[in-house]
């Protein structure tokens, strides 16, 4: 069954490319307002909307707002159409819960591809939404039949574990889907998020190992962890793919959306743990998230922690997270080598990094050579 996308423009020019590029795809349903827009939302929703900012009467936010304070339209994805690149517009779009922007005059490799990632997204999220909110259902079902039954130990502990592996299943799936959303997103960053959780997995065994923080990392577990650093970069899901994606020198403000990918990770965190339950793994996924970019000298971001008032998360994916961007090309640099990248996390000991676990990359430091390749 073909998806239904709704292109609104108050330009017949702009409908019909839009209408030329998506039709042989997708049932394309062009409107010249966003009056027209609520009125044929009274018949059917659509999987996707394409809405043009400047509008007259009501424009594209306008429209934007009244489809979010509408129980029924409030989950319909939408695009914004627009000339204008501005990131004061971008920050406003995306806080009011737009998914993405399109640059007029269109592209049509661009606004096909925009849109077929859109949609594939949307359509995986609702699978995993529909998947979860099954699985809630199961183990409620599953717990109250065990406070009606009188069951043995070894069928209680049976149960826990077919559980517990489920609960894993569905933990890992949503993770690898979760991360590699974000991957697909940042195409400058190549496979930074497998390889840091290669170099944080290295750097929690050795200090098990070698009991450094131990008392901290007694109740780790490992593989629940290093699963869940791999969302420490879940936020960039909100940046713009223009800033995400910019080959030249990002401005302030731009730099500024950049910084938020923390805040923005702990957000959708939150909100999964709303949902699903506050599980071990999400709220381990939560401080990877909102504290790697912590600095040990209290000059990081985004609260400015000091020492160890950040939390072990924090400081050991700071290690893995720089690693990586030193010994990896990226728009404003070329890549350093392994060498040179050790003498600088060593010049940052004690003002960026904590001095203990500086101290553990540099006794595995050849470890994580070998993990880059």
């Amino acid at each position: 069954m073909m998806k239904t996308i709704f292109v609104v423009d108050d330009n017949r020019t702009n409908l019909l490319m839009a209408e030329d590029v998506l039709s042989t795809s997708y049932e394309v349903i062009t409107l010249l307002s966003a009056t027209t827009l609520f009125e044929i939302l009274e018949e059917g929703i659509p999987d996707l909307i394409l809405l043009d900012i400047m509008m007259p009467n009501i424009d594209g936010f306008a429209a934007l707002k009244k489809l979010k304070n509408n129980k029924q339209h409030m989950d319909i994805p939408v695009i914004f159409l627009t000339s204008k690149n501005d990131a004061e517009t971008e920050a406003l779009g995306f806080e009011m819960g737009v998914i993405d922007f399109i640059t007029k005059p269109f592209s049509a490799p661009v606004l096909l591809h925009r849109v077929r990632s859109i949609l594939h997204m949307e359509s995986i999220i609702r699978e995993r939404t529909d998947m979860l909110q099954k699985q809630a259902k199961e183990l409620k079902k599953q717990k109250e039949m065990l406070k009606q039954q009188t069951i043995t130990l070894e069928e209680q502990k049976e149960t826990l574990i077919l559980r517990t592996e489920k609960l894993l299943r569905l933990q890992n799936s949503l993770t690898s889907i979760l991360a590699n959303m974000v991957e697909n997103r940042d195409k400058l960053t190549g496979k930074h998020i497998e390889r840091t959780a290669s170099y944080l997995k290295i750097m929690l065994n050795y200090m098990i190992d070698n009991e450094i923080y131990i008392d901290e990392l007694k109740d780790w577990n490992i593989d629940v962890n290093v699963s869940a650093a791999r969302l420490h970069d879940l936020g960039k899901i909100t940046v713009s793919d223009l800033i995400l994606n910019k080959t030249d020198k990002l401005t302030e403000e731009e730099f500024d959306l950049i910084k938020a990918h923390t805040t923005e990770g702990e957000n959708i965190i939150n909100d999964i743990i709303r949902e699903t339950g506050d599980e071990d793994f999400l709220k381990n996924a939560k401080l990877f998230a909102g504290s790697h970019h912590e600095r040990w000298d209290g000059t990081g971001y985004p609260s400015g922690l000091k020492g160890t008032e950040i939390p072990l998360h924090g400081r050991i994916m700071a290690i893995a997270d720089v690693y990586d961007a030193l010994v990896s090309d990226r728009p404003y640099k070329k890549a350093f080598t392994h060498e040179r990248a050790v003498e600088i996390m060593l010049e940052n000991k004690g003002t960026h990094f904590d001095p203990q676990i500086v101290d553990v990359f540099i006794a595995v430091n050849r470890l994580f050579a070998e993990v880059y390749g």
